[in-house]
Formats: C-alpha cells, sequence, structure tokens
C-alpha cells in the first residue's frame, strides 16, 4: 500500500511538471552572439514554467542551475521552479551557454543579460509585474545570478529589438551556496571554466562579484552551509559584507550541516522534507511582498 501511494505521489507530480513546463525559448531566434555552432550546446533558452492563475502573484523569477560552468543541475532548475510555482512564482529557468562547450566569459554573462530583458519584454504575455523579476542561482549559477546583480544597464532604448530596450537589472536576488569571487576562495573549477586558464587581473577583479556590490544592488537572500568543501562559505560571507557596506538589504543564512548542491534537500526522496532554506526564503520573499 505504501508503495502504491508513493507512486501515485510520483505520478501527480510528473503530470504537474508536464502542466506547468513549456517548451524551451531560444533566446536569440537567428543565433546568439559569438556562437560557435548551432548545436543545442550553442543555443541559450529559457523554459517557462507557470504559475497556476488561481494563486500567480504577478512576480517571475529567472533561474540559473549550477555545474560549475560545465554542466547544468536539473535539480537545481526544474525543482526550483516547480516548489516557487506552487507559491504563485512564475519561472523561467535559464540554459546558459558553458565552458565545456568552448563558452568563456561574456557568453554566459550575455546569455542572463538577455534572459532577464526577455522576461521583462513579454512580462504582458505571461501577466507578470515587469518590476518584479528576480534572479536566482546555486553554485556558479549563483556566481552567474551575482553578475546580473552587479552587472545590468537599463537598456539601449534605440535598439530596434524591443527586447534590448529593457533594463537588465532583477528586482531582487536568491543565491543559494554561490560562487562568488574569482580570488582567493575561488572555485577552480568554475572559474577556469569561465574565464579559462590564465585571465588578466583587471578580469578576475571585474568578475569578483563582492568587489561589484554597489547602492544599486538589488535585495538579496543568500545561504550556503558552513561544511560545504566545494565552494567555502568565505564566497557568500564577502557578498553579504559588501551588500552590508552598501545599505543594500538582504537575508543572510548559514547554515551548520549540509554539503554543496543540496536543492531543495530532498532530491533523493522527493516526498521527504525540503532543507529549512525554504521556509526561511519563503519567509524572506512574503517581506518582499512575492508571494502570499
Amino acid at each position: 500500500m505504501k508503495t502504491f501511494f508513493t507512486l501515485a505521489i510520483l505520478f501527480s507530480s510528473l503530470i504537474l511538471s508536464r502542466a506547468q513546463m513549456q517548451n524551451p525559448i531560444p533566446l536569440w531566434p537567428d543565433g546568439a552572439p559569438g556562437a560557435l555552432g548551432t548545436s543545442t550546446n550553442d543555443i541559450p533558452t529559457l523554459t517557462p514554467y507557470l504559475a497556476d492563475p488561481t494563486n500567480a502573484t504577478g512576480t517571475a523569477m529567472v533561474i540559473c542551475p549550477g555545474g560549475a560552468y560545465t554542466h547544468l543541475a536539473p535539480h537545481e532548475g526544474n525543482d526550483y521552479a516547480l516548489w516557487l510555482n506552487q507559491h504563485g512564482v512564475t519561472c523561467f529557468v535559464l540554459k546558459y551557454r558553458l565552458g565545456s562547450s568552448g563558452y568563456h566569459y561574456p557568453a554566459e554573462f550575455q546569455d542572463v543579460e538577455r534572459a532577464i530583458r526577455w522576461v521583462r519584454a513579454h512580462a504582458d504575455d505571461y501577466k507578470i509585474d515587469s518590476k518584479r523579476i528576480g534572479i536566482m542561482g546555486s553554485s556558479a549559477g549563483g556566481h552567474l545570478a551575482s553578475m546580473a546583480m552587479t552587472h545590468f544597464d537599463s537598456g539601449d532604448t534605440n535598439s530596434a529589438d524591443m527586447i534590448e530596450r529593457q533594463s537588465s537589472r532583477p528586482d531582487i536576488g536568491i543565491l543559494c551556496y554561490p560562487v562568488i569571487t574569482m580570488g582567493e576562495f575561488a572555485h577552480q573549477g568554475s572559474k577556469d571554466m569561465l574565464l579559462g586558464k590564465n585571465p588578466a587581473p583587471e578580469l578576475v577583479k571585474q568578475l569578483s562579484s563582492e568587489l561589484q556590490v554597489t547602492s544599486s544592488t538589488p535585495p538579496c537572500f543568500i545561504w550556503c552551509t558552513s561544511e560545504d568543501k566545494t565552494v567555502p562559505p568565505e564566497n557568500t560571507l564577502m557578498f553579504a559584507a559588501a551588500l552590508r557596506k552598501n545599505h543594500v538589504p538582504f537575508d543572510l543564512h548559514i547554515y551548520q550541516k549540509g554539503g554543496h548542491g543540496m536543492g531543495l534537500g530532498n532530491r533523493n526522496a522527493p516526498t521527504a522534507p525540503m532543507h529549512p532554506w525554504t521556509g526561511d526564503c519563503l519567509f524572506w520573499l512574503k517581506a518582499q511582498g512575492w508571494v502570499k
């Protein structure tokens, strides 16, 4: 009987996933800038996950999965999107170009900027408030999200492309055990994949997000675990310190137990309770007026 109910829950989750998830949308219909080919690895996309209209809050989140700039972890994309959908947030999971496919900076940054602009340009189509579009990322995806939070612009009002006219500034950020720095506490694998083996010192500084925070950086929820042996917790601490220095509102959580790449904390047992960070994040999102 227990097995039957477990299978029923998993089947229901699969149906829900298919109902909410739409087909991937290429960010550049005519090809991404600097594309090395035309394979799936060369085509950055957004996959929409729609919140149920009965509880949709008009908010949106662009989600950047982690994977050390070598791959994209599904549990940090699909799983986050379905979780946020339950709370009324429409999500867009970004498939960005990767170092393992020959792409280094600025390709990944071009993809995340374009993603935010794309969602903002299509806000009416998805019944989204164009001033409530956030960015979320884990691990290397957290680094990409932090770059979006610190290197945005207001758009090119003279562009013939309506997407490029939009601001690339996210309105809030959620960073999960993020890579932040390219300096002393960098995750070397992510750094190599993004910048190559011998990056210029100026580029290392430019892409160390703790050095790029200003008073215009959006409010942020950031968390990690003190047992993380992959991405040192100093990354999280340095970014939080920079937010504090620049008077940017933030929530900081460092949990004692847990390693790296936890996602929601239940990926090996979908029916198990989620990690407490999810409740803390929802509490913060409610304070921002993003969830009910």
